[in-house]
């Protein structure tokens, strides 16, 4: 069991039925009233981020994953299918458990899968991954380097925000963790 008062960021822990890990945590010790700890949880099942409020000593179930690389193969009856780099062996995993993560993934990326009690329950992806912009409006006469954004449909389907420069055609890296452009690649 592990208390509030051992909560750091990192950690995962059993909540409701699901394996959560500690994203932020702050120690709340009020003028009048028992303290608290407010706490973003992000599922490691489907990678939906949530704030919660605990009582100061609650208990929960620690819950000790461990993360194996694996390769993202292809998409097939409704289930995404990674390979096992070091055994060859093929898992895979369902859109429920992939969560935001789709998103982000094309064949060939390397991930780290999420093994909870000897189960597969998500994935965790690199913070950045290249992708190519497959629609774009082109940028108007005038439009500087410094100034305004539009967007743009990335290989995957995911729409990001990019600056009026970048053109349809080029590979941008974005940032998997807030679905940021960071800058073009190549």
């Amino acid at each position: 069991m592990i208390s509030t008062a051992d909560f750091r960021n990192g950690v995962t822990i059993e909540y409701d039925g699901e394996v959560y890990t500690i994203v932020e945590f702050q120690h709340v010790k009020p003028g009048k009233g028992t303290a608290f700890v407010r706490t973003r949880l992000k599922s490691l099942q489907t990678g939906q981020v949530q704030d919660k409020t605990f009582k100061s000593g609650e208990k929960f179930k620690e819950a000790p994953v461990e993360k194996r690389r694996k390769t993202y193969l292809y998409f097939a009856d409704d289930l995404y299918h990674f390979m096992d780099e070091e055994t060859y062996d093929q898992i895979a995993l369902s859109p429920r458990q992939m969560g935001e993560a789709i998103e982000y993934l094309k064949e060939n990326t390397t991930v780290d899968m999420v093994i909870y009690d000897e189960k597969p329950i998500g994935i965790e992806l690199p913070n950045f991954v290249d992708l190519k912009i497959v629609k774009a409006d082109p940028g108007l006469k005038g439009d500087t380097a410094t100034g305004g954004s539009k967007p743009a449909t990335l290989e995957t389907g995911l729409v990001v925000q990019v600056p009026l420069f970048v053109n349809e055609g080029e590979v941008i890296r974005v940032d998997t963790r807030d679905g940021s452009y960071v800058e073009r690649v190549g």
